[in-house]
């Protein structure tokens, strides 16, 4: 079981080694296919990824801070993601089966 944290930002990277998260792969990109049961991906992803993360049995866990509109559209600090309450919190995603692949209508 392999525990990867996807950011490419190095405040977040910063703030998980604060948080002494035990990670095996860093990694800025995540690429789906990489993902085995039982892995753990812990970061910001689209919903699109996080679905194929829970899809082939691994955990995902968000890194969820609430970021002040003075501070959006720029590089975050690890001093900042704490100070904006920087979380990891657990969500499990599935792809929608009743979907015939359409959007909105």
């Amino acid at each position: 079981m392999t525990v990867f944290f996807v950011s490419r930002h190095p405040g977040a990277v910063e703030w998980a080694e604060r948080q002494g998260l035990q990670v095996d792969r860093w990694v800025a990109h995540l690429d789906p296919a990489d993902i085995l049961p039982g892995d753990t991906v812990v970061g910001s992803l689209p919903v699109h990824l996080v679905a194929d993360v829970c899809g082939r049995g691994a955990r995902y866990l968000h890194l969820a801070l609430y970021v002040p509109e003075h501070a959006r559209g720029r590089e975050l600090t690890a001093d900042e993601l704490e100070c904006f309450g920087a979380r990891l919190e657990p969500f499990l995603v599935e792809h929608d089966i009743y979907s015939s692949g359409g959007g909105l209508r």
